[in-house]
């Protein structure tokens, strides 16, 4: 499977900023609430990078496009990152990302979602993509993306209400898992929208699409949960 160079780009490199933002969030964590920023930081960047290189080399050696075997590696590989997402963000991890790190910053980060639906989209209009993927079908997550920087903005500055926080967390949690729905829908084991290619989720199985569930769907699940965590504990850092 062979997107344009915008599409592979963009797929691989907001995987790999938000990768690394992942990074940074979790080693500033660890040091505003006392522990060893350096050895996070080391822990953190290692994990990562074993995570990608592992669907990355599934990807490339065709283990991800075997769907003759039960259970499909596709299917166990799109359960996987959304509990790794859910269960990451219900982890200690969660907890000090969600306690040592502003509110704000943690819904900034779902701003990356904007630039990926843009990238989408043209996955989708060169036919990469299933349309039904994109906000030209039944994904309207570029929602999320753009209201988290009005968001974001005023929670820095104090002016967002919590009926505000929740509802926007709330909404933003719906629309990825309606296209993560979609998504599977669209997969080879399902078609429900047709045997058409073109409107077979088949992209994801290879390098570097996978990243977008490995990674960026898997943040997108994290960052709701630590968001969620964050309203019910307030931060225990210093601001």
């Amino acid at each position: 499977m062979h997107g344009s160079m915008f599409v592979t780009l963009g797929i691989g490199g907001l995987a790999a900023l938000i990768g690394s933002v992942f990074v940074l969030g979790y080693s500033t964590a660890v040091g505003r609430t006392g522990g060893n920023r350096v050895h996070a930081r080391m822990r953190a960047r290692s994990a990562m990078l074993a995570w990608m290189a592992l669907f990355a080399v599934l990807a490339e050696q065709g283990v991800l496009a075997r769907t003759d075997l039960r259970p499909p590696p596709l299917a166990l590989a799109m359960l996987t990152f959304v509990l790794s997402g859910l269960l990451l963000g219900l982890s200690p991890v969660g907890r000090t990302i969600a306690r040592g790190l502003p509110l704000s910053w943690l819904i900034a980060v779902q701003a990356f979602r904007l630039p990926l639906e843009l990238v989408m989209h043209q996955a989708a209009r060169e036919g990469t993509m299933p349309v039904e993927m994109s906000f030209a079908g039944y994904n309207f997550d570029i929602i999320t993306g753009a209201s988290a920087i009005v968001v974001a903005w005023l929670a820095s500055r104090g002016r967002a209400p919590r009926w505000l926080l929740v509802g926007w967390n709330v909404l933003g949690s719906v629309l990825l898992l309606a296209i993560i729905v979609v998504a599977v829908l669209a997969s080879p084991m399902v078609r429900a929208f047709g045997n058409d290619p073109a409107h077979v989720n088949s992209w994801i199985m290879h390098f570097p699409f996978i990243w977008l569930g490995t990674v960026l769907v898997a943040s997108a699940v994290f960052g709701h949960v630590v968001i969620f965590r964050a309203l019910r504990t307030p931060a225990t850092a210093p601001p």
